[in-house]
């Protein structure tokens, strides 16, 4: 496919074992039914949003929907770059940057899952290296935040092993019970100082201007290899 309208589908994150990118209708339905059999522990709740408290069928179609969503939402100044997790060609997860007035603020979020088989197996470190990466080396990010309930803890070791810090807490009401978020940010030079995952990007310069990054990253490559330092 040719994605002259919409070259996102033409961005592609490589590390050594995965490859992250926009997903066709096929690789959706695919990530769509790995959604559907479960991502985490039924009797946990670790989203804000509990959008897994529902019917497989019914997680599964809303997952596709809401991927479908974020392109068809998509401006500049505010966009969700969603992308299907693939280790040796299969769906493994899902990977989201996105950013709201980034060519101002130049922060971007992050948000993720993992189907429970490939849990535990250091993907999820990988995944958000490949989008913390594209971040900073790409679109020339200043930071990015994320979060986790203070119960995840591989979430947030997750976040340590990427160099994020605490960054305060948030209450929310999850399930009609109050849930406290450790809130946690990348600076750039805490993501230069734990680089451990080298990440191929190619396909973003045709990308830039959807980004509201009308500039490269601070190497100023598309296409290169970056390994850490």
């Amino acid at each position: 496919m040719d994605p002259h309208y919409w070259p996102p589908f033409g961005l592609r994150l490589t590390t050594p074992r995965l490859e992250l990118r926009l997903p066709d209708l096929a690789l959706l339905d695919e990530m769509a039914a790995l959604a559907a059999t479960g991502v985490h522990d039924p009797a946990e709740m670790p989203f804000s949003i509990p959008w897994t408290d529902a019917p497989p069928e019914q997680v599964g179609r809303s997952s596709f929907q809401h991927l479908l969503g974020t392109i068809a939402e998509w401006r500049p100044e505010k966009w969700n770059m969603s992308f299907v997790v693939l280790r040796e060609g299969k769906v493994v997860g899902r990977q989201d940057l996105f950013a709201t007035d980034f060519a101002v603020t130049r922060e971007a979020e992050t948000g993720s899952w993992l189907g429970l088989a490939h849990q535990g197996q250091g993907i999820g470190t990988e995944m958000r290296a490949a989008v913390a990466h594209l971040a900073f080396e790409g679109l020339g990010a200043r930071s990015v935040i994320s979060g986790a309930m203070v119960e995840n803890a591989r979430s947030l070791a997750v976040s340590r092993r990427i160099g994020y810090r605490p960054d305060g807490i948030e209450v929310l009401s999850v399930r009609g019970q109050a849930r406290t978020i450790q809130r946690l940010r990348l600076e750039r030079a805490d993501w230069e100082a734990h680089r451990a995952v080298p990440v191929r990007v190619t396909g973003l310069e045709p990308c830039l201007e959807l980004f509201g990054a009308a500039e490269p990253g601070q190497d100023g490559t598309d296409g290169t290899d970056s390994s850490p330092q």
